[in-house]
């Protein structure tokens, strides 16, 4: 409790040796379903869309996104390729 009111982290502190454990466990929950279907592969904050043909691909896409919005989490399209 803080004179402001309660504080609620809303990042991941710096220098937590297990912060890496974390962060891939919670991918792994908000993407399980996809993963599970082995539409996408998810390691860290890498998350790989393959799929044998471009059908579907944009439709896969947009569920990662979707998924990762709902959850307050964010990409970088500058490093999406």
């Amino acid at each position: 409790m803080t004179l402001e009111g309660s504080f609620e982290q809303t990042s991941m502190f710096f220098g937590l040796i297990n912060s890496p454990v974390i962060f891939e466990t919670i991918m792994n929950k908000i993407l399980q379903k996809l993963i599970n279907t082995e539409e996408i592969i998810s390691f860290i904050d890498n998350i790989i869309v393959g799929m044998e043909e471009e059908e579907g691909h944009d439709k896969v896409v947009d569920e990662v996104v979707k998924r990762l919005v709902e959850n307050d989490l964010y990409i970088k399209p500058e490093k999406c390729k």
